[in-house]
């Protein structure tokens, strides 16, 4: 089913006005009665609780895992429009604002060739596993994508991706919109990368299995408690379970809105672990704010947005969001500006007219793998 950024906007516009007599009747009060401050926390709680309930199924795969972008099915896929001299349909291009000037190395988006499905190619299949997180005190799982000729006797890297709020370990091995394995087949078949391993956690990391996700600070500790699991619990299942190169020149982590609020955080806390990363439309929380649906306390302060001295860093960084991004907005962006404030070294771009949506998460993707290859390469 096609999502737009309308219908996400319009859905939000609808669930935070169905809030609005009632909490301005009781805002009005507090601030009459002078606690303005408990009058603000209780429009932004009201606003989330509403938020919270209103969202649909598809809404909260957009959240998840991206929305869905008009060329995201299968038959668009196979059957692609008349193609511009830089690879993009005519209507991508007329959508596309103009960007800024790329990094050097960086791809605006990911070129068709590689998210297409092709005769040529044996692509992997997502299986799920599971195992058991101290972290949690809980059996927890896993998808992971294999290459199509795994074998026991080979060696190969490992890519953790992240999910986004609302979502758990099969949001992306069940959203066949972002392309992943055709884009891991496709780069790994044409030399470009080392044929690897991807997995897909679970990263609401609850000792409560009974909690579920929401817009609230409660509800989204998990989130930042998945540092713990994939370090911990995690990673070592992985590298016992599956015939993996470790070190991490061949560990990479990438993540998408909360996954890549969590990719940063991670990485800035582990950046040892981790050899190339990217995080892609990154969501609000990792230092305080208060967004259009609550209130974050964050995780560390402004000048701790960076690495600490003397830390092993990583070989890549990658920071990247949609230019017309309706979910996080600017955060991104910020994220990026308290990194370069801070002297902390990485790649920021833009995908101009990208929302938060399929089409900034392929692009993050395929510049990771790009870089990540040609890295190795040199």
């Amino acid at each position: 089913m096609k999502r737009t950024a309308s219908v996400i906007t319009a859905a939000l516009a609808v669930l935070l006005g169905a809030c609005g007599t009632q909490t301005q009747i009781q805002e009005k009060a507090m601030a009459e009665n002078g606690n303005t401050a408990a009058a603000e926390t209780m429009a932004v709680e009201e606003t989330a609780e509403a938020a919270d309930e209103g969202l649909s199924k598809e809404d909260r795969k957009a959240f998840a895992t991206g929305i869905s972008t008009e060329a995201d099915n299968t038959e668009g896929a196979s059957q692609p429009g008349t193609r511009d001299a830089e690879g993009a349909s005519k209507q991508e291009a007329a959508d596309a604002a103009p960007g800024e000037t790329l990094p050097e190395g960086i791809e605006e988006r990911c070129p068709e060739a590689y998210t297409a499905v092709r005769t040529d190619v044996n692509y992997g299949e997502f299986t799920h596993g599971t195992y058991f997180s101290t972290t949690c005190g809980l059996e927890r799982g896993y998808s992971i994508l294999l290459p199509a000729d795994y074998s026991e006797d080979g060696k190969y890297p490992v890519l953790y991706l992240l999910h986004g709020i609302f979502g758990d370990e099969y949001s992306f091995s069940g959203d066949a919109n972002n392309r992943i394995k055709e884009i891991v087949g496709n780069m790994a078949a044409d030399g470009l990368i080392e044929e690897m391993i991807v997995v897909c956690p679970n990263m609401y990391a609850s000792s409560d299995p009974d909690q579920k996700p929401a817009f609230d600070v409660e509800a989204c500790l998990p989130y930042d408690n998945f540092i713990n699991d994939l370090v911990t619990d995690l990673m070592p299942c992985i590298e016992s379970t599956y015939s993996v190169r470790t070190g991490r020149e061949n560990t990479y982590l990438a993540g998408f809105s909360m996954g890549g609020r969590e990719t940063i955080y991670i990485t800035l806390q582990r950046p040892e672990l981790f050899g190339y990363v990217c995080a892609i439309s990154a969501a609000p929380g990792i230092v305080p704010t208060t967004d259009k649906f609550m209130t974050h306390p964050g995780q560390i302060t402004e000048s701790e947005m960076k690495f600490a001295d003397g830390a092993v860093t990583p070989e890549v960084f990658i920071l990247c969001c949609g230019s017309r991004d309706s979910v996080v907005g600017e955060y991104p962006k910020s994220y990026h500006e308290l990194l370069a404030a801070n002297a902390t070294d990485h790649i920021w771009y833009e995908i101009a007219g990208a929302d938060h949506d399929n089409n900034a998460i392929r692009s993050g993707i395929y510049n990771l793998l790009k870089l990540i290859g040609s890295g190795k390469r040199d």
